[in-house]
């Protein structure tokens, strides 16, 4: 063959090569394409949902319709990113952290102890420039939360652009403040949680006063308003991904992939909050038996509960368990909590009972995890959780009076 057939030949192949990686790469694309598109059909029919919204008061469902649209849309978990675990692991990496700059009060409780209080004045705020009428918003943290915490600095920066004041109540000896007396914290026992919405109120008594809890913050919050019913100084209360069976969600964090992923590691963070006061419960329990506590509830069974005064563990997780006390909350209260939270299982929340309280409101969405609930492609500045909590705020500071009224 001479060099004009070797050079045909050669060029014929070429082509053919070509031809044949075009109609591979557009296999590709197609293949790429029907994913996408399959995904797509199933996220919107399968993910993507409105929240349901359980109350027993048609007047408290019309305000929130008419001033916290928010409940009432469908919610879009981020694409990349919508199951329950994935949502709860990642928000404390994906989200910003915006700055707050704290003013820090210590008050003296009941026992002689210390409460550690982050004060944020926002004195700037142009709605309430007086700042003995500026509306005020305690904040609770959930278990071994502090001040410093991405989604109470996000609820901060909420509450800053609406011209409110906040506080954040720091549980004792997990902010950096010495113990005084060897006594800690827990979801049952209020007397702190009184003692601090009493010292706001007394402080600031022309100041229309609410409170937001997240997670165990939020049992807390429960659990002192089912004490209290109406005698309150708060005028409304808005929940985050609450417990609301202390045994049941134990159950769960027990399994073998969540324990692996968050109550370890919650765990050896509840053990870490003690160690620097270590010596000063010796002789209230075994420290020892403490520090080999391998799951969240060994360590109530060693310490929390003896601590505390409790007989036994379930007698403990009985009275830290706010299902028992919704029927005598006195005060409009939100609750959003997430179907697939592993914390709080889905079948532990108390719909009957809400529908039995005209004073509650309950918004489950299906997806969102615990303290999770991302949305948007890349979710660092707001969450869905952000927005319930703002528009609520700002609809019982400025509609309250119509939520049983309209």
């Amino acid at each position: 063959m001479n060099l004009q057939g070797l050079t045909r030949e050669l060029s014929l192949y070429l082509e053919s090569r070509v031809r044949e990686g075009l109609l591979a790469s557009g296999v590709g694309w197609s293949l790429v394409l029907c994913f996408g598109a399959a995904y797509a059909c199933y996220y919107l029919s399968s993910i993507a949902k409105k929240p349901q919204l359980v109350t027993g008061s048609e007047s408290f469902c019309r305000f929130l319709q008419d001033h916290c649209p928010v409940v009432t849309e469908i919610y879009y978990p981020t694409v990349w990113c919508w199951e329950g675990r994935m949502q709860t692991l990642l928000r404390p990496f994906i989200t910003s952290r915006p700055y707050v700059q704290y003013r820090n009060e210590l008050i003296t409780a009941t026992d002689g102890g210390q409460i550690s209080l982050d004060c944020f004045d926002n004195h700037d705020s142009i709605h309430y420039p007086d700042s003995s009428t500026r509306p005020t918003i305690l904040l609770l943290p959930g278990l071994t939360g502090t001040s410093r915490e991405s989604y109470i600095l996000h609820m901060i920066q909420q509450s800053k652009a609406l011209g409110y004041r906040c506080v954040v109540f720091n549980y004792r000896g997990v902010a950096g403040e010495n113990l005084l007396t060897p006594r800690t914290y827990c979801a049952a026992n209020t007397e702190d949680l009184e003692t601090v919405i009493h010292y706001i109120h007394n402080l600031y008594p022309s100041a229309a006063l609410m409170a937001s809890g997240v997670s165990m913050g939020g049992m807390l919050l429960l659990n002192y308003l089912g004490k209290t019913g109406k005698d309150t100084p708060l005028k409304a209360a808005a929940i985050f991904s609450a417990g609301w069976n202390v045994f049941e969600s134990a159950n769960s964090l027990e399994k073998t992939v969540n324990w692996l992923l968050f109550n370890y590691y919650l765990t050896t963070c509840l053990q870490s909050s003690i160690t620097r006061h270590r010596h000063m419960f010796d002789k209230l329990c075994n420290m020892n038996l403490v520090m080999k506590a391998k799951t969240i509830r060994e360590f109530d069974q060693q310490f929390t509960s003896v601590m505390f005064g409790y007989r036994t563990i379930d007698d403990y997780y009985a009275d830290a368990s706010p299902c028992r006390r919704l029927k005598r909350i006195g005060i409009p209260v939100l609750c959003l909590n997430s179907l697939d939270d592993v914390f709080s299982p889905d079948h532990a929340i108390p719909i009957e009972i809400a529908k039995q309280n005209p004073n509650i409101a309950l918004i489950l969405t299906s997806y969102g995890g615990h303290i999770g609930f991302l949305e948007g492609l890349w979710p660092r500045k707001c969450t869905y959780m952000d927005r319930v909590f703002k528009q609520f705020v700002q609809a019982v500071f400025e509609h309250g009076s119509k939520i049983f009224t309209t």
